[in-house]
């Protein structure tokens, strides 16, 4: 083991960093070259590009807790997530590589005017490329680190390294161009996960301490590595989200369309009942299970909003920003501008995202808890979304309010992973933090689709942000019934593998 790590020093705490660096250097060339690339590349319209987003949410849904229970059992290579991370990086960077030779690929296969068929294979397999590396890297992180302040700092830590990176992707594909950025992201993820994982050691024992577990959850551990039961229990706040996706891909298979969108409703009914149910839940007692299906409520409305602004920020800018109408042909410098518009307000989004974890975040959270953090924070981002509704009308107002956004962006993407990870078992940590990526996808899954619908047909695309500010509020309050882990419950050892 290398000092830095048995020390727990900064240094190690910024190469433990890399590996989720180099998947979330992927995911800003995803969001900010995705939809842009097929939009005025391959002139897709708003509600094809949605569909080439949604095929990203149904490679998490399967692989993200497949790939972590897995991962919290096996050891090879010399480690428990280093092999998913490596055949993870390898895939992301094909991927990233494919991305501007659609037609070329297409081409190739002998299917030339098939461009959205093999923009959903692309995007498909980039997504599931990222999901299968982002569980062990996120993972990895509460593997080598104790619970309490060191597995926060592990996690902010995260969020700088990966967040300054952020910014130079958005960066780089504003001040020179997309393409740049696309193959400059290959090599990246190639150096950020194929070297770092050697240098970590990881612990062949993961603590399995739950003095509050059950006899028959103890048992479970004994068998398989998870079951259908344990998951759909873990996700029960999550039901309705989960059966609109089952009914809308089954939908745009069969051509089926439900009258009066009366499942679509259902599945809205769904949420609210079980969201009530599971914040009622919790009035009796604290439960650790019962707090992480609140996370999962709490922060998929979070993600509902920002997978919104990602995704379809693009129309945004044309429509709001620039003026353009619906439809209007644009010449390639008019596309250009575009771009440059949402490269530079993901990049001021994500500079934010970079500096606010250590410098802000982490010592707030100290004084006033995580939660408390990441509540505020999301309630700040909210407010943003709602001042960009009435006031973003020139770029130069949008990339200000984006900068207030970023409070809540640097939240997001750091706290919610400490905050979960003290709710589970350390044994299961790969699996439940699967189940939690579906607060991620699931809610894109909404984006993608019924709110890629909501937003073609409306003539005025603020509603983009008016959606996400009522999405983002009501995560806002969410986060104010997650409770507090007691400091007291965080001394406990760690166990390293020798």
């Amino acid at each position: 083991m290398l000092k830095i790590q048995e020390k727990l020093t900064n240094p190690f705490f910024a190469m433990l960093s890399t590996p989720a660096t180099a998947m979330g250097f992927a995911l800003s060339i995803q969001i900010s070259a995705l939809s842009w690339i097929l939009s005025t590349k391959y002139h897709m319209d708003i509600d094809q590009i949605g569909i080439v987003w949604a095929a990203g949410p149904l490679a998490g849904i399967i692989a993200q807790p497949i790939v972590g229970a897995i991962s919290d059992k096996v050891w090879f290579w010399g480690g428990r997530r280093r092999p998913f991370i490596l055949i993870g990086g390898l895939l992301a960077a094909l991927m990233l590589l494919s991305l501007p030779n659609i037609d070329i690929i297409g081409q190739f296969l002998g299917q030339g005017g098939a461009t959205l068929g093999i923009a959903v294979i692309i995007a498909l397999t980039l997504d599931l490329s990222i999901n299968v590396s982002f569980n062990p890297t996120r993972s990895i992180i509460a593997d080598v680190t104790p619970p309490g302040d060191n597995r926060t700092k592990g996690y902010t830590w995260m969020q700088t390294i990966s967040g300054s990176f952020g910014v130079m992707a958005y960066a780089i594909g504003a001040l020179l161009s997309n393409y740049f950025l696309i193959y400059f992201g290959v090599v990246l993820v190639l150096a950020f996960t194929l070297i770092p994982p050697f240098f970590i050691d990881e612990p062949k024992i993961l603590d399995n301490g739950d003095e509050d577990e059950t006899t028959e959850e103890r048992e479970s551990d004994k068998g398989t590595s998870f079951s259908l039961r344990e998951i759909s229990r873990g996700i029960l706040p999550l039901w309705g989200f989960l059966l609109y996706g089952i009914y809308v891909i089954a939908a745009r298979l069969t051509g089926f369309d439900a009258e009066n969108n009366i499942i679509e409703l259902m599945c809205l009914a769904l949420i609210v009942l079980l969201g009530g149910y599971t914040l009622m839940r919790s009035l009796r007692a604290e439960k650790d299970n019962i707090e992480f299906q609140k996370v999962l409520l709490a922060n998929a409305f979070t993600w509902w909003g920002i997978q919104t602004m990602f995704i379809y920020m693009f129309a945004y800018a044309k429509s709001v920003v620039l003026g353009f109408s619906p439809g209007t042909q644009l010449t390639e410098l008019q596309n250009n501008d575009i771009g440059r518009i949402i490269a530079i307000s993901f990049l001021i989004l994500n500079f934010v995202g970079a500096i606010f974890p250590t410098i802000v975040l982490e010592p707030v959270a100290r004084k006033i808890g995580r939660v408390r953090t990441h509540m505020i924070s999301i309630a700040t981002m909210a407010l943003s979304y709602l001042a960009i509704l009435f006031f973003a009308r020139d770029r130069y107002v949008l990339y200000i309010l984006m900068a207030f956004a970023g409070i809540g962006w640097a939240s997001t993407i750091s706290l919610p992973f400490a905050i979960m990870s003290e709710r589970v078992k350390q044994s299961k940590m790969g699996l439940y933090m699967g189940i939690f990526n579906l607060s991620i996808v699931l809610p894109q899954l909404v984006a993608s689709f019924k709110m890629g619908e909501m937003i073609n047909a409306a003539t005025d695309k603020s509603i983009i942000f008016v959606i996400c500010t009522v999405t983002l509020s009501i995560s806002a309050i969410l986060w104010w019934f997650v409770r507090e882990k007691h400091k007291k419950e965080f001394d406990m050892p760690v166990i390293l593998a020798e």
